[in-house]
């Protein structure tokens, strides 16, 4: 049974930084291509970032870039999304989701989906 806990959130004041972790079971992470979303109070889910199956190529949403990363710890089956410099605006439950096809920007195209972790960032 594939499981995906994502953990990490919390609230933390603007400029400062938090970092998801996604621990996945049933299936190891390397195996998967993976991606960070996110959703805020009446938005849409939105793309924040992907990472490859072979882990060479990772992805991030323009609002994101330079401030978030994306990663993965094969040997803990874990990945993760390093947040710094946050703005309010970066609030929303964020989601980790796996697919067994491509690093996709698109939610529909993602296979397995974690509950979410809230971050809070205030001004």
């Amino acid at each position: 049974q594939v499981q995906l806990v994502e953990s990490g959130g919390g609230l933390v004041q603007a400029e400062g930084s938090l970092r998801l972790s996604c621990a996945a079971s049933g299936r190891t992470v390397s195996t998967w291509a993976m991606g960070w979303f996110r959703q805020a109070p009446g938005k849409e889910r939105e793309f924040v970032a992907a990472l490859s199956r072979s882990g060479s190529s990772t992805y991030h949403a323009g609002s994101v870039k330079g401030r978030f990363t994306i990663s993965r710890d094969n040997a803990k089956n874990r990945v993760y999304l390093q947040m710094s410099s946050l703005k309010p605006e970066d609030t929303a439950v964020y989601y980790c989701a796996a697919s067994v096809g491509g690093a996709y920007t698109r939610a529909s195209d993602y296979d397995y989906w974690g509950q979410g972790t809230q971050v809070t960032v205030s001004s």
